[in-house]
Protein backbone atom coordinates (compact mmCIF):
# COMPACT_ATOMS: atom_id res chain seq x y z
CA UNK A 1 0.00 0.00 0.00
CA UNK A 2 1.85 3.09 -1.20
CA UNK A 3 2.08 6.56 1.25
CA UNK A 4 0.29 9.76 0.78
CA UNK A 5 1.50 11.91 -1.41
CA UNK A 6 2.50 14.50 1.21
CA UNK A 7 3.98 13.93 4.79
CA UNK A 8 2.27 14.58 7.77
CA UNK A 9 4.31 17.76 8.56
CA UNK A 10 4.10 19.37 5.11
CA UNK A 11 0.63 18.96 5.33
CA UNK A 12 0.26 20.83 9.33
CA UNK A 13 2.28 23.26 7.88
CA UNK A 14 0.05 24.31 4.97
CA UNK A 15 -2.64 24.39 7.52
CA UNK A 16 -0.16 27.23 9.98
CA UNK A 17 -0.70 24.24 12.33
CA UNK A 18 2.43 23.40 14.51
CA UNK A 19 2.07 21.19 17.34
CA UNK A 20 -0.79 18.36 17.22
CA UNK A 21 -2.47 18.01 21.08
CA UNK A 22 -2.65 15.17 22.91
CA UNK A 23 -5.99 13.62 22.05
CA UNK A 24 -4.78 14.00 18.41
CA UNK A 25 -1.16 12.34 19.03
CA UNK A 26 -2.86 9.57 20.66
CA UNK A 27 -5.44 9.22 17.93
CA UNK A 28 -3.17 9.13 15.05
CA UNK A 29 -0.90 6.63 16.47
CA UNK A 30 -4.37 4.32 17.14
CA UNK A 31 -5.56 4.76 14.24
CA UNK A 32 -2.82 3.26 11.99
CA UNK A 33 -2.40 -0.05 14.70
CA UNK A 34 -5.86 -0.71 15.14
CA UNK A 35 -8.88 -1.89 13.19
CA UNK A 36 -11.85 -0.23 14.93
CA UNK A 37 -11.39 2.80 16.61
CA UNK A 38 -14.06 5.45 18.63
CA UNK A 39 -12.97 8.72 19.33
CA UNK A 40 -14.54 10.81 22.04
CA UNK A 41 -13.62 14.14 22.15
CA UNK A 42 -15.08 17.99 23.13
CA UNK A 43 -16.39 20.46 20.23
CA UNK A 44 -13.40 22.14 18.93
CA UNK A 45 -10.45 19.80 20.00
CA UNK A 46 -9.56 18.53 16.00
CA UNK A 47 -10.96 15.55 15.65
CA UNK A 48 -11.20 16.17 11.99
CA UNK A 49 -7.05 16.29 11.73
CA UNK A 50 -7.21 13.44 14.30
CA UNK A 51 -9.15 10.98 11.72
CA UNK A 52 -7.66 12.45 8.37
CA UNK A 53 -3.99 12.71 9.04
CA UNK A 54 -3.38 8.56 9.75
CA UNK A 55 -6.51 7.73 7.04
CA UNK A 56 -4.55 9.78 4.07
CA UNK A 57 -1.38 7.06 4.98
CA UNK A 58 -3.89 4.26 3.35
CA UNK A 59 -4.77 5.66 -0.06
CA UNK A 60 -2.98 3.93 -2.47
CA UNK A 61 -2.26 7.01 -4.92
CA UNK A 62 -2.35 4.03 -8.46
CA UNK A 63 -5.99 3.26 -7.45
CA UNK A 64 -8.50 5.20 -9.46
CA UNK A 65 -11.78 3.94 -6.95
CA UNK A 66 -13.11 5.50 -3.93
CA UNK A 67 -10.91 4.04 -0.93
CA UNK A 68 -12.42 5.93 2.30
CA UNK A 69 -15.74 6.78 2.32
CA UNK A 70 -16.90 9.55 5.23
CA UNK A 71 -20.77 9.50 6.22
CA UNK A 72 -22.22 12.35 8.10
CA UNK A 73 -25.27 13.70 9.61
CA UNK A 74 -25.07 17.14 7.86
CA UNK A 75 -24.64 19.01 5.21
CA UNK A 76 -22.32 21.35 6.51
CA UNK A 77 -20.26 19.00 8.39
CA UNK A 78 -19.52 17.53 5.00
CA UNK A 79 -19.17 20.45 3.40
CA UNK A 80 -16.62 21.56 6.55
CA UNK A 81 -14.53 18.35 6.27
CA UNK A 82 -14.06 18.57 2.02
CA UNK A 83 -12.56 21.77 2.68
CA UNK A 84 -10.36 20.84 5.67
CA UNK A 85 -8.86 18.02 2.69
CA UNK A 86 -8.67 20.58 0.16
CA UNK A 87 -6.54 22.83 2.23
CA UNK A 88 -4.38 20.09 3.51
CA UNK A 89 -3.39 19.73 -0.43
CA UNK A 90 -2.95 16.21 -0.13
CA UNK A 91 -2.83 15.31 -4.16
CA UNK A 92 -6.04 13.43 -3.82
CA UNK A 93 -9.67 13.91 -4.69
CA UNK A 94 -12.14 14.41 -2.83
CA UNK A 95 -15.92 15.34 -2.92
CA UNK A 96 -18.84 16.06 -0.59
CA UNK A 97 -22.72 14.95 -1.88
CA UNK A 98 -25.31 15.90 0.42
CA UNK A 99 -29.39 16.53 0.03
CA UNK A 100 -29.97 19.57 -1.17
CA UNK A 101 -27.50 19.99 -3.76
CA UNK A 102 -27.73 19.28 -7.35
CA UNK A 103 -28.03 15.65 -8.37
CA UNK A 104 -26.40 16.62 -11.72
CA UNK A 105 -23.59 18.24 -9.95
CA UNK A 106 -23.20 15.13 -8.17
CA UNK A 107 -22.97 12.74 -11.25
CA UNK A 108 -20.81 15.24 -12.99
CA UNK A 109 -17.83 15.30 -9.83
CA UNK A 110 -17.81 11.82 -9.12
CA UNK A 111 -17.71 10.58 -12.71
CA UNK A 112 -13.65 11.44 -12.35
CA UNK A 113 -13.86 8.98 -9.07
CA UNK A 114 -12.32 10.70 -5.76
CA UNK A 115 -10.34 8.91 -3.50
CA UNK A 116 -12.33 10.24 -0.95
CA UNK A 117 -15.98 10.75 -0.85
CA UNK A 118 -17.42 12.59 2.19
CA UNK A 119 -21.77 12.54 2.15
CA UNK A 120 -24.71 12.55 4.31
CA UNK A 121 -26.37 9.12 4.59
CA UNK A 122 -29.65 9.80 2.20
CA UNK A 123 -27.43 11.19 -0.54
CA UNK A 124 -24.70 8.12 -0.70
CA UNK A 125 -28.18 5.73 -0.20
CA UNK A 126 -28.88 7.05 -3.60
CA UNK A 127 -25.58 7.04 -4.88
CA UNK A 128 -25.20 3.28 -3.69
CA UNK A 129 -28.35 2.32 -5.19
CA UNK A 130 -27.78 3.99 -8.56
CA UNK A 131 -24.01 1.85 -8.88
CA UNK A 132 -22.60 5.43 -9.95
CA UNK A 133 -19.11 3.76 -9.00
CA UNK A 134 -17.57 0.39 -7.59
CA UNK A 135 -17.37 -0.21 -3.41
CA UNK A 136 -15.22 -2.60 -3.79
CA UNK A 137 -11.74 -0.28 -2.66
CA UNK A 138 -13.59 1.25 0.43
CA UNK A 139 -11.85 -0.19 2.90
CA UNK A 140 -11.71 2.82 5.42
CA UNK A 141 -15.21 3.81 7.01
CA UNK A 142 -15.43 7.22 9.07
CA UNK A 143 -18.47 8.23 11.09
CA UNK A 144 -18.36 11.32 12.08
CA UNK A 145 -20.37 12.64 14.68
CA UNK A 146 -21.60 9.29 14.74
CA UNK A 147 -24.01 9.64 17.75
CA UNK A 148 -26.25 11.73 15.48
CA UNK A 149 -25.94 9.65 12.33
CA UNK A 150 -26.91 6.32 14.27
CA UNK A 151 -30.06 8.05 15.41
CA UNK A 152 -33.82 6.27 14.43
CA UNK A 153 -34.03 8.45 11.19
CA UNK A 154 -30.93 7.59 9.46
CA UNK A 155 -30.43 3.70 10.37
CA UNK A 156 -32.14 2.62 7.66
CA UNK A 157 -30.26 3.89 5.04
CA UNK A 158 -26.66 3.66 7.29
CA UNK A 159 -27.65 0.03 7.57
CA UNK A 160 -28.04 -0.45 3.72
CA UNK A 161 -24.74 1.53 3.10
CA UNK A 162 -22.65 -0.51 5.39
CA UNK A 163 -23.91 -3.91 4.30
CA UNK A 164 -22.39 -2.87 0.79
CA UNK A 165 -19.05 -2.59 2.13
CA UNK A 166 -17.76 -5.76 1.40
CA UNK A 167 -13.94 -5.28 1.78
CA UNK A 168 -13.80 -2.71 4.95
CA UNK A 169 -10.91 -3.10 7.41
CA UNK A 170 -11.02 -0.39 9.14
CA UNK A 171 -13.93 1.38 10.88
CA UNK A 172 -13.12 4.92 12.74
CA UNK A 173 -15.97 6.64 14.56
CA UNK A 174 -16.14 10.13 16.65
CA UNK A 175 -18.22 11.95 18.37
CA UNK A 176 -18.40 14.72 21.53
CA UNK A 177 -20.71 12.78 23.17
CA UNK A 178 -20.42 9.65 24.97
CA UNK A 179 -24.33 9.12 25.14
CA UNK A 180 -24.61 6.68 22.02
CA UNK A 181 -25.46 3.26 21.32
CA UNK A 182 -23.35 1.75 18.44
CA UNK A 183 -25.86 -1.06 16.38
CA UNK A 184 -24.08 -4.43 15.67
CA UNK A 185 -24.21 -3.49 11.79
CA UNK A 186 -21.63 -1.10 12.16
CA UNK A 187 -19.39 -3.97 12.61
CA UNK A 188 -17.33 -2.10 15.32
CA UNK A 189 -15.39 -5.55 16.76
CA UNK A 190 -12.93 -5.21 19.37
CA UNK A 191 -12.80 -1.36 19.66
CA UNK A 192 -10.17 1.02 20.66
CA UNK A 193 -12.08 3.66 22.53
CA UNK A 194 -10.07 6.73 23.49
CA UNK A 195 -12.34 8.94 25.76
CA UNK A 196 -11.71 12.77 26.17
CA UNK A 197 -14.78 13.29 27.58
CA UNK A 198 -14.16 14.18 30.95
CA UNK A 199 -17.92 14.35 31.95
CA UNK A 200 -17.65 17.71 34.01
CA UNK A 201 -18.35 20.85 33.40
CA UNK A 202 -15.34 22.19 31.81
CA UNK A 203 -13.21 24.57 34.02
CA UNK A 204 -13.13 27.25 31.44
CA UNK A 205 -16.61 27.24 30.99
CA UNK A 206 -19.21 29.43 32.97
CA UNK A 207 -22.80 29.13 32.92
CA UNK A 208 -24.50 32.63 33.90
CA UNK A 209 -28.48 32.48 34.59
CA UNK A 210 -30.25 36.12 33.21
CA UNK A 211 -33.35 35.99 34.21
CA UNK A 212 -36.39 37.97 32.61
CA UNK A 213 -38.95 39.50 33.94
CA UNK A 214 -41.29 38.65 31.01
CA UNK A 215 -42.27 35.42 29.50
CA UNK A 216 -40.66 37.14 25.85
CA UNK A 217 -36.65 36.95 26.92
CA UNK A 218 -36.55 39.90 23.30
CA UNK A 219 -35.72 42.62 25.99
CA UNK A 220 -33.41 40.65 28.02
CA UNK A 221 -31.44 39.75 25.27
CA UNK A 222 -31.14 43.07 23.90
CA UNK A 223 -29.61 43.55 27.67
CA UNK A 224 -27.61 41.09 27.32
CA UNK A 225 -25.91 42.01 23.76
CA UNK A 226 -25.36 45.30 25.29
CA UNK A 227 -23.63 43.56 28.08
CA UNK A 228 -21.47 41.67 25.89
CA UNK A 229 -20.79 44.32 23.75
CA UNK A 230 -18.93 43.70 20.14
CA UNK A 231 -18.07 39.96 21.08
CA UNK A 232 -19.38 37.55 18.44
CA UNK A 233 -21.86 34.94 19.48
CA UNK A 234 -24.77 32.31 18.92
CA UNK A 235 -28.23 32.62 19.84
CA UNK A 236 -29.68 29.51 20.37
CA UNK A 237 -33.81 28.80 19.95
CA UNK A 238 -35.75 25.79 19.73
CA UNK A 239 -37.89 26.90 16.94
CA UNK A 240 -37.52 28.23 13.06
CA UNK A 241 -40.23 30.59 14.15
CA UNK A 242 -38.42 31.65 17.58
CA UNK A 243 -35.47 32.70 15.20
CA UNK A 244 -37.80 34.72 12.68
CA UNK A 245 -39.17 36.38 15.95
CA UNK A 246 -36.17 37.32 17.79
CA UNK A 247 -34.37 38.56 14.42
CA UNK A 248 -37.12 40.45 13.68
CA UNK A 249 -36.85 42.69 16.78
CA UNK A 250 -32.99 42.22 16.59
CA UNK A 251 -33.17 44.01 13.25
CA UNK A 252 -35.44 47.20 14.73
CA UNK A 253 -32.89 47.36 17.30
CA UNK A 254 -30.35 47.57 14.70
CA UNK A 255 -27.96 44.42 16.18
CA UNK A 256 -26.20 42.71 12.69
CA UNK A 257 -27.00 39.54 12.83
CA UNK A 258 -27.50 36.25 10.77
CA UNK A 259 -29.98 33.48 11.09
CA UNK A 260 -29.30 29.38 10.91
CA UNK A 261 -32.20 26.66 10.37
CA UNK A 262 -32.60 23.31 8.49
CA UNK A 263 -35.57 25.41 6.78
CA UNK A 264 -33.48 27.61 5.44
CA UNK A 265 -31.83 27.02 1.23
CA UNK A 266 -28.44 25.44 1.64
CA UNK A 267 -26.70 28.37 0.02
CA UNK A 268 -28.71 30.75 2.35
CA UNK A 269 -27.08 29.28 5.24
CA UNK A 270 -24.08 29.22 4.13
CA UNK A 271 -23.74 32.71 3.33
CA UNK A 272 -25.24 33.40 7.15
CA UNK A 273 -22.11 31.44 8.21
CA UNK A 274 -19.64 33.29 5.85
CA UNK A 275 -21.39 36.41 6.60
CA UNK A 276 -20.66 35.73 10.82
CA UNK A 277 -17.41 34.35 10.30
CA UNK A 278 -16.21 37.69 8.93
CA UNK A 279 -17.53 40.05 10.92
CA UNK A 280 -20.48 41.31 9.35
CA UNK A 281 -22.98 39.76 11.72
CA UNK A 282 -22.32 40.34 15.15
CA UNK A 283 -24.37 37.73 16.05
CA UNK A 284 -25.79 34.19 14.83
CA UNK A 285 -29.69 33.38 15.72
CA UNK A 286 -29.85 29.43 15.00
CA UNK A 287 -31.24 26.37 16.07
CA UNK A 288 -29.42 23.24 17.55
CA UNK A 289 -28.13 22.77 13.96
CA UNK A 290 -25.52 25.17 14.57
CA UNK A 291 -24.29 23.31 17.82
CA UNK A 292 -21.98 21.34 15.97
CA UNK A 293 -20.39 20.24 12.44
CA UNK A 294 -20.20 23.72 11.25
CA UNK A 295 -16.86 25.85 10.78
CA UNK A 296 -16.73 28.82 12.48
CA UNK A 297 -14.37 30.41 15.47
CA UNK A 298 -14.02 30.05 18.85
CA UNK A 299 -16.50 32.04 21.11
CA UNK A 300 -16.59 34.37 23.63
CA UNK A 301 -20.00 34.02 24.45
CA UNK A 302 -23.37 32.09 23.48
CA UNK A 303 -26.85 32.06 24.84
CA UNK A 304 -29.82 29.66 25.59
CA UNK A 305 -32.37 32.00 24.32
CA UNK A 306 -34.97 29.02 25.02
CA UNK A 307 -34.00 26.38 27.25
CA UNK A 308 -32.68 23.28 25.79
CA UNK A 309 -35.05 19.98 26.17
CA UNK A 310 -32.24 17.67 26.56
CA UNK A 311 -28.39 17.18 28.38
CA UNK A 312 -27.30 16.50 24.73
CA UNK A 313 -28.28 19.66 23.77
CA UNK A 314 -27.03 21.91 26.44
CA UNK A 315 -23.38 20.54 25.93
CA UNK A 316 -23.33 20.79 22.09
CA UNK A 317 -24.68 24.07 22.26
CA UNK A 318 -21.91 24.91 25.23
CA UNK A 319 -19.65 23.24 23.08
CA UNK A 320 -19.25 26.37 21.22
CA UNK A 321 -17.04 28.42 23.16
CA UNK A 322 -14.41 27.70 26.04
CA UNK A 323 -13.02 25.66 23.32
CA UNK A 324 -9.54 23.92 23.90
CA UNK A 325 -7.78 26.77 25.52
CA UNK A 326 -10.14 29.61 25.37
CA UNK A 327 -12.50 30.97 28.65
CA UNK A 328 -16.00 31.66 27.29
CA UNK A 329 -19.48 31.97 29.19
CA UNK A 330 -22.89 30.27 28.37
CA UNK A 331 -25.87 32.70 29.36
CA UNK A 332 -29.26 30.97 30.08
CA UNK A 333 -32.12 33.15 29.55
CA UNK A 334 -34.79 32.21 32.12
CA UNK A 335 -38.46 33.48 32.42
CA UNK A 336 -38.70 34.18 36.17
CA UNK A 337 -41.50 31.13 36.09
CA UNK A 338 -40.03 28.94 33.97
CA UNK A 339 -38.43 25.41 35.62
CA UNK A 340 -34.51 25.08 35.05
CA UNK A 341 -33.89 21.94 33.20
CA UNK A 342 -32.20 19.50 35.95
CA UNK A 343 -28.97 19.25 33.97
CA UNK A 344 -28.23 22.66 34.31
CA UNK A 345 -25.78 22.32 37.08
CA UNK A 346 -23.43 25.25 38.64
CA UNK A 347 -25.31 28.48 37.30
CA UNK A 348 -24.93 31.51 38.90
CA UNK A 349 -26.86 34.52 37.87
CA UNK A 350 -25.39 36.82 35.80
CA UNK A 351 -25.29 40.97 36.58
CA UNK A 352 -25.50 42.54 33.45
CA UNK A 353 -26.05 46.15 34.76
CA UNK A 354 -22.84 47.18 32.86
CA UNK A 355 -22.84 48.25 29.16
CA UNK A 356 -20.27 47.95 26.94
CA UNK A 357 -20.28 50.56 24.48
CA UNK A 358 -21.48 49.18 20.44
CA UNK A 359 -19.62 50.08 17.92
CA UNK A 360 -22.13 50.24 14.32
CA UNK A 361 -21.73 47.78 12.22
CA UNK A 362 -18.51 47.59 10.19
CA UNK A 363 -18.02 45.37 7.42
CA UNK A 364 -20.27 44.18 4.89
CA UNK A 365 -19.98 41.40 2.40
CA UNK A 366 -19.69 41.14 -1.38
CA UNK A 367 -20.23 38.20 -3.45
CA UNK A 368 -17.37 37.62 -6.41
CA UNK A 369 -18.58 35.41 -9.14
CA UNK A 370 -14.88 33.39 -9.58
CA UNK A 371 -13.77 30.98 -7.31
CA UNK A 372 -10.67 27.87 -7.69
CA UNK A 373 -12.45 26.48 -10.97
CA UNK A 374 -11.57 29.79 -12.57
CA UNK A 375 -8.10 29.59 -11.05
CA UNK A 376 -8.59 32.40 -9.26
CA UNK A 377 -6.99 32.86 -5.76
CA UNK A 378 -7.12 34.86 -2.85
CA UNK A 379 -4.03 36.65 -3.56
CA UNK A 380 -5.87 37.53 -7.19
CA UNK A 381 -8.96 38.92 -5.25
CA UNK A 382 -7.04 41.08 -2.86
CA UNK A 383 -4.81 42.54 -5.77
CA UNK A 384 -7.98 43.57 -7.56
CA UNK A 385 -9.44 45.37 -4.22
CA UNK A 386 -6.41 47.51 -3.69
CA UNK A 387 -5.30 48.28 -6.97
CA UNK A 388 -8.69 48.79 -8.71
CA UNK A 389 -10.49 49.34 -6.01
CA UNK A 390 -8.39 51.67 -4.36
CA UNK A 391 -8.90 49.88 -0.30
CA UNK A 392 -6.33 50.16 2.53
CA UNK A 393 -4.87 47.21 3.77
CA UNK A 394 -6.62 47.47 7.11
CA UNK A 395 -9.92 47.88 4.84
CA UNK A 396 -9.33 43.98 3.45
CA UNK A 397 -11.69 42.27 5.06
CA UNK A 398 -11.74 38.09 5.47
CA UNK A 399 -11.61 36.14 1.83
CA UNK A 400 -13.44 33.09 1.41
CA UNK A 401 -12.20 31.42 -2.01
CA UNK A 402 -15.48 28.08 -3.20
CA UNK A 403 -15.06 26.15 -6.35
CA UNK A 404 -16.98 28.55 -8.44
CA UNK A 405 -17.81 31.78 -6.25
CA UNK A 406 -16.09 33.99 -3.58
CA UNK A 407 -16.73 36.61 -0.94
CA UNK A 408 -14.66 39.09 0.23
CA UNK A 409 -15.81 41.75 3.53
CA UNK A 410 -14.84 45.18 2.90
CA UNK A 411 -15.92 47.93 4.94
CA UNK A 412 -19.75 48.74 5.08
CA UNK A 413 -18.55 52.91 4.05
CA UNK A 414 -16.52 51.47 1.50
CA UNK A 415 -19.11 48.54 -0.12
CA UNK A 416 -21.50 50.49 -2.59
CA UNK A 417 -18.35 52.44 -4.31
CA UNK A 418 -16.79 49.17 -4.79
CA UNK A 419 -19.77 47.74 -6.58
CA UNK A 420 -20.04 50.56 -9.00
CA UNK A 421 -16.11 50.07 -9.84
CA UNK A 422 -15.37 46.69 -9.66
CA UNK A 423 -18.69 45.10 -11.23
CA UNK A 424 -18.20 43.46 -14.79
CA UNK A 425 -14.37 43.76 -14.11
CA UNK A 426 -11.59 40.91 -15.38
CA UNK A 427 -10.31 38.82 -12.33
CA UNK A 428 -7.19 36.41 -13.98
CA UNK A 429 -9.33 35.84 -17.58
CA UNK A 430 -12.79 35.48 -16.01
CA UNK A 431 -15.10 38.62 -16.21
CA UNK A 432 -17.23 38.55 -12.77
CA UNK A 433 -20.12 40.23 -11.28
CA UNK A 434 -19.69 41.61 -7.89
CA UNK A 435 -22.26 42.33 -5.44
CA UNK A 436 -23.47 42.86 -1.76
CA UNK A 437 -25.35 39.65 0.15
Amino acid sequence: MANNIKGQDEILAKLNIYELNEMQNEAIAVVEETANTVILSPTGTGKTLAFLLPTLKLIDPENKDIQVLILVPSRELAIQIEQVIREMGTGFKVNAVYGGRSMAKDKIEIKHTPSILIGTPGRISDHFANDRFSKDSIKTLILDEFDKSLEVGFEYEMRGIINQLPNLSKRILTSATQEAEIPGFVGLNNAKTLNYLTGKKSKKLDIKIVNSPAKNKNQTLLDLLRHVGNQPGIIFCNLKDSIQHVSTFLEKNKISHSCFSGGMEQKDRERSLIKFRNGTSRVLIATDLAARGIDIPELKFIAHYELPERLEEFTHRNGRTARVDAKGTAYVLKWEKEHLPDFIKGATNANITSKEKVKAQYWETLFISGGRKDKISKGDIAGLFFKKGDLTKDQLGVIELKQDCAFIAVPVSEATNLVEKLNNTRLKSKKVRIHTI
